[in-house]
């Protein structure tokens, strides 16, 4: 099965999409414009939503804001902390689902935005972990079967990304029921992985993030420590360099053969 991979960045957000449908592709483009034009206009009017470190329980027609908002109240984060999680979520959405019976769903969905994942696909996909720079020199990744499907990825850091963390993690991934969810946790996670002991600190991150709803796995890596509770999918080495591993979570070499799709 031919897939392609299409990339484009609007403001903060950078984002790479992979399937074997061009339409699909296009139509989670448009659903990206729409629901952050929406959230846009509504922040403007919400300024707390924008800039709360708390949850925000909330009802909203708008759909960016509901998800967001679900899924900082299960994480206890802001909502801003599961933006790129929500937008990747209505995208995969919107390559699955249509009222028009002309459009056929995609079989490969996978839609990557600033590191947070959303994917549903019948074909095996591979994806990349960049775990810092420390002392373990991890070069890892997760091989995601379709039987995992769909899924929500997050990750966090303290010491590399622009996100903000308040906790001492060179890294900390949720596998999730969607990647708001998976987003707002990730952060949760390695807000909590801070002290001088860094097993205790690792140790407590899992033991408070494993009784989220949705949750179904957790990694953690800080300086030469690592630690997982709950399912996560297989993990596999991956030869190469950091600063290849910098250039996307979801890689050609991984995966096979893409034709780039602009």
């Amino acid at each position: 099965m031919k897939v392609f991979k299409y990339h484009f960045s609007e403001k903060e957000s950078d984002i790479t999409i992979i399937s074997e449908s061009k339409s699909a592709i296009l139509k989670a483009q448009n659903t990206f414009y729409n629901h952050r034009e929406k959230l846009e206009k509504f922040v403007l009017k919400h300024n707390e939503f924008l800039i709360s470190f708390s949850p925000i329980k909330i009802k909203s027609d708008l759909k960016i804001v509901q998800l967001m908002s679900d899924a900082a109240f299960l994480c206890d984060v802001g909502p801003m902390a599961t933006v790129a999680g929500a937008l990747a979520d209505l995208m995969l959405f919107s390559m699955k689902t249509d009222e028009d019976p002309s459009f056929n769903p995609a079989k490969v969905c996978l839609i990557e935005n600033g590191g947070e994942i959303a994917i549903d696909s019948e074909k095996e996909m591979k994806v990349a972990l960049f775990a810092g720079y420390n002392k373990l020199n991890l070069n890892i990744g997760f091989l995601i079967s379709p039987s995992l499907n769909p899924m929500g990825i997050g990750t966090s850091s303290s010491t590399f990304g622009h996100a903000v963390s308040l906790g001492q993690a060179d890294v900390a991934t949720i596998f999730a029921d969607n990647a708001a969810l998976a987003d707002g946790a990730a952060t949760k996670t390695a807000n909590l992985v801070k002290g001088v002991d860094i097993e205790k600190s690792i140790k407590n991150a899992l033991d408070n993030i494993g009784d989220i709803e949705g949750v179904r796995g957790a990694f953690i890596c800080r300086e030469n420590k690592i630690g997982q509770v709950g399912k996560l999918p297989e993990i596999f080495k991956i030869e190469g360099k950091k600063s290849e591993l910098l250039k996307g979570k979801v890689d050609d070499s991984f995966m096979g053969d893409f034709e780039i799709f602009k």
